[in-house]
């Protein structure tokens, strides 16, 4: 049975947009797996150093048969087609960077993966994507994204403008 997963996808270097929307249709590409639905983009600052371009972010809804651990190693697959090193450190600038914030209901902490994604209800570059897509989703041990949004304090970051990645049923 498919699992509804929330993906975090995140750029901040060679063509951000592009790598974001790259990686969507990448996405569409994955074994036993269905985007639903992609929220708008957003520009967002650096969450560590600063001195770094800013961020362009979005979240996608899919439903898809692989299980956690594949899914996570497909991710990095794309993040790897998309260039992306690990050695800028800890939110150091990268081109492509792809999280998987929910699965299903599955609460996990383990080394590779912990579900939710552990700062999923601290930052805005992820609540209010997720928002877009389902205003009313409830984060497991954690509320509603609305309750997290409020509980946040933070800002709805800058919207790309003509950027609203909505797919409709007709078009996947």
């Amino acid at each position: 049975m498919p699992a509804t997963v929330f993906i975090g996808l995140g750029s901040n270097l060679q063509d951000p947009v592009q790598q974001v929307l790259s990686a969507v249709e990448a996405l569409k590409t994955l074994d036993h797996t269905h985007v639903d639905a992609i929220s708008r983009l957003y520009e967002t600052s650096p969450m560590g150093p600063q001195d770094q371009p800013n961020y362009i972010n979005a979240v996608a809804k899919i439903n898809t048969k692989l299980q956690p651990y594949d899914l996570l190693e497909k991710l990095h697959g794309i993040e790897a087609a998309h260039d992306r090193t690990r050695d800028t450190g800890r939110w150091g600038a990268r081109t492509l960077d792809l999280d998987i914030l929910l699965y299903a209901d599955l609460v996990l902490t383990e080394p590779k993966l912990t579900l939710p994604h552990s700062g999923l209800h601290e930052r805005a570059f992820v609540l209010y994507p997720l928002a877009d897509i389902d205003d009313s989703l409830i984060i497991p041990t954690l509320g509603t994204v609305q309750q997290l949004i409020q509980q946040s304090g933070e800002p709805e970051p800058s919207i790309i403008e003509g950027k609203n990645l909505e797919i409709h049923p007709s078009v996947c």
